[in-house]
């Protein structure tokens, strides 16, 4: 019994998998970065073309290969070979890198905002923020170093409360009109207001929706930790696909009313999800309330992301490669089934990742851009793992 209740179930894999895969802030990027009310269409578009394929496959892979530990590298491992699965694990590590250095920022504006209850952390000095950043990464590594049950506790608060937020956004800015009388921006309903431009600016941009919406193959490592993998985990990833393509949709319309969609503000992309529920307590009377709760609920769910992208890529490396391809002292676990020494790694990088930005950036809107700009061109080089799993799993069959 004692041993059941250490298993993952399908809805706790769910909110996990929303906890890696998505958050509020996402919206808010969509709307900033493709025009506001233009990014619906572009949404859809990624819906339909990459993300419900791609979280369908995932869990189709997860539930065949039910007893992997290594995740994708797994999947890899079965259907190819080592050689192959090395560099699907190496490909899923590294990159991640400079995703995890991107988190510790967003830590700090949480807690800055839930703190100040305001922008300031725009103008905070880059050299100081990454000081910070730098000790908020080592702590994240001694949590790792804590195991897959706490990370499965984290991420099921982080994934499940992040998803109530959404909801309740999207609904009370909704209503507010007719309940409280606040003003709000008109919708123009019109074909312009919501076709975006596709010009070679929208393609090469567009990388950015696909890094939105990618994620879900990184809690992979965790489906032989689940209590009926074969069932559950396709179940996980459908529940994962309904709450993102939810949240992405009407979120985009709630925002729409808080903010001009012909002209968005500068710094939507470093502030917006805090502007947007600090405008629906304007809405309510009630002060700065929803943005306090909303910024410990986003402080929550970066800290839980960055403890999952650090062990999850990890297992995906070390847990299926053959051991002539990966150093023996990589493979050394603690009493938590931890790579102690694959952590040390990942500091020595990270920290080296953290140190860069205060040699070339200036401002805190401008390193925030770039590392989201970053991560969308390195992080979907490993989606292309998934499909290789998928093609070579067809041709067995």
């Amino acid at each position: 019994m004692e041993k059941d209740a250490k298993k993952i179930f399908w809805y706790t894999l769910a909110f996990m998998a929303f906890s890696t895969v998505w958050a509020f802030g996402n919206v808010v990027n969509g709307y900033s970065e493709f025009g506001g009310l233009k990014s619906i269409v572009s949404w859809i578009l990624i819906f339909v073309i990459y993300f419900i394929p791609y979280s369908l496959i995932v869990g189709e892979l997860g539930s065949t290969f039910k007893d992997a530990g290594g995740g994708v590298s797994s999947w890899i491992s079965s259907t190819h070979g080592k050689l192959l699965a090395y560099y699907t694990g190496w490909t899923m590590w590294v990159v991640h890198m400079p995703y995890i250095s991107q988190k510790p920022s967003r830590i700090i504006a949480a807690f800055s905002w839930t703190v100040f209850r305001d922008n300031r952390i725009s103008k905070m000095n880059i050299t100081y923020l990454q000081i910070i950043s730098l000790v908020i990464f080592l702590v994240a590594l001694f949590l790792a170093a804590r195991g897959v049950n706490l990370i499965k506790k984290m991420a099921m608060l982080a994934g499940s409360s992040m998803f109530i937020m959404s909801l309740l956004f999207v609904v009370m800015a909704i209503t507010a009109p007719s309940i409280t009388g606040a003003k709000t921006f008109n919708i123009d309903w019109s074909l312009d207001t919501f076709m975006p431009t596709f010009d070679i600016k929208y393609i090469t941009s567009i990388a950015i929706l696909v890094f939105a919406v990618g994620g879900c193959e990184k809690i992979s490592p965790y489906v032989n930790k689940m209590k009926n993998p074969s069932k559950d985990f396709p179940r996980g990833m459908i529940a994962l696909v309904v709450m993102v393509c939810t949240t992405a949709i009407l979120g985009t319309f709630a925002l729409a009313l808080m903010f001009d969609t012909n002209n968005i503000p500068k710094d939507l992309l470093t502030n917006g999800t805090y502007y947007a529920f600090q405008t629906l307590g304007n809405y309510y009377g009630v002060g700065n309330l929803f943005l306090v709760i909303y910024a410990i609920v986003d402080l929550i769910g970066q800290v839980s992301v960055v403890i999952i992208s650090i062990d999850a890529p990890l297992r995906m490396l070390l847990s299926s490669s053959d051991e002539k391809y990966i150093p023996k002292k990589l493979l050394v676990k603690n009493e938590n089934d931890v790579y102690v020494n694959g952590l040390k790694l990942v500091g020595v990088i990270v920290s080296i990742l953290l140190i860069i930005p205060m040699f070339g950036i200036k401002e805190v809107n401008d390193l925030f851009r770039w590392l989201v700009k970053l991560n969308a061109v390195t992080m979907p080089l490993r989606y292309l793992w998934v499909f290789a799993a998928y093609i070579f799993l067809k041709k067995i069959s």
